[in-house]
């Protein structure tokens, strides 16, 4: 993610010094050699992607030289997401020398570019992807996601799938357990102080990129690619969709719902129902993974205040249509 940002910024600016031409190729070539190291094809161990589970894990290199998946269903798997970053033909067109070293590692160096998405087919109005996450990945990975039982809840997506809440992820070393349970607030350990933090609750920042991914691939791949959301319910939608049903869910933690509660304050009752504090809306740290309560701090408008991002370009975004809709998202990812 950080090389394709680097090289977003290396190709603006090379449009006014062609020397940023070089700058944006270094990055391309170690977004590549990152990609390689993630994904591996061919079964190495050594890849964080899991073919048989169709998911992202952390891999423990242990003293005698074995690699193990750490197969924790976490907001690691969903991450490889946000390292995508689309080319208009336009700049291609103008940029002659980076349109050049990115051809010659497309025809010369298939043992990198097996491990991206496909770089060769174009997309919506002739558009290139760089993606680690390829579509049949993307699927794969979106439908965990997606899932209702596991990472997307009412309020959001959880930063741990729910599926260990029934099944922790257990791991023994010299003799002793270390497990991972789906903690949607407080820990119900000492560890790390008594938060959960990572361990179920929702966060805004990864979200937002969340939301940010899925634009930049549908801005590539179009209405035609479709995925059920939630999964296993039978309705499609495009990514577009996806990202504006999960916008929809992050603002619902500070709205009134029928009964006039707002989610954030949870079973806090003066709250929810005093007239001097019902309107005093806090930017928690991060919330509850089933039920969209406040936890940790009160004051985290540096990242949970982008719900007004979320809500600004909804609002922007249903007031347009059609083509000139999605070609806003182009405009959007990039802010």
């Amino acid at each position: 993610m950080y090389c394709l940002n680097m090289l977003a910024i290396a190709l603006e600016l090379a449009k006014e010094n062609p020397s940023y031409e070089d700058i944006a190729s270094k990055f391309y070539e170690h977004f590549l050699y990152i990609a390689k190291a993630m994904n591996l094809l061919g079964g190495d161990m050594d890849g964080l992607w899991n073919e048989e589970d169709g998911f992202y894990y952390d891999v423990l290199h242990l003293p005698d030289g074995k690699h193990l998946p750490m197969k924790v269903r976490s907001m690691v798997g969903l991450i490889p997401l946000f390292a995508i970053q689309t080319l208009e033909p336009e700049v291609l067109g103008s940029l002659k020398g980076f349109s050049g070293r990115l051809a010659w590692f497309i025809e010369n160096r298939p043992d990198l570019r097996e491990n991206v998405a496909c770089m060769k087919t174009t997309g919506t109005r002739e558009r290139r992807l760089l993606s680690i996450v390829d579509e049949n990945k993307l699927r794969r990975v979106l439908s965990k996601m997606l899932d209702e039982s596991e990472f997307l809840s009412p309020y959001g997506i959880r930063a741990l799938s729910r599926y260990h809440k029934d099944n922790p992820y257990r791991f023994n070393v010299n003799g002793h357990e270390h497990r991972v349970d789906y903690e949607p607030a407080e820990s119900t350990s000492g560890l790390f102080g008594g938060h959960s933090n990572w361990r179920g609750p929702i966060w805004f920042p990864v979200n937002y990129l969340i939301i940010e991914a899925l634009q930049k691939f549908h801005y590539y791949l179009g209405d035609d690619f479709k995925v059920e959301c939630p999964t296993g319910s039978g309705r499609l939608m495009t990514l577009w969709e996806v990202a504006g049903e999960i916008s929809r869910r992050l603002t619902r933690i500070f709205l009134r719902d029928d009964k006039g509660r707002r989610p954030v304050f949870g079973g806090t009752e003066k709250f929810q129902t005093d007239p001097g504090w019902r309107d005093c809306i806090p930017f928690h740290e991060y919330f509850h993974g089933d039920n969209g309560a406040g936890v940790g701090a009160s004051h985290q408008t540096g990242w949970t205040g982008l719900v007004a991002k979320l809500i600004q370009q909804t609002s922007e975004y249903s007031q347009t249509s059609g083509q000139g809709n999605k070609k806003t998202a182009g405009r959007w990812d990039h802010t």
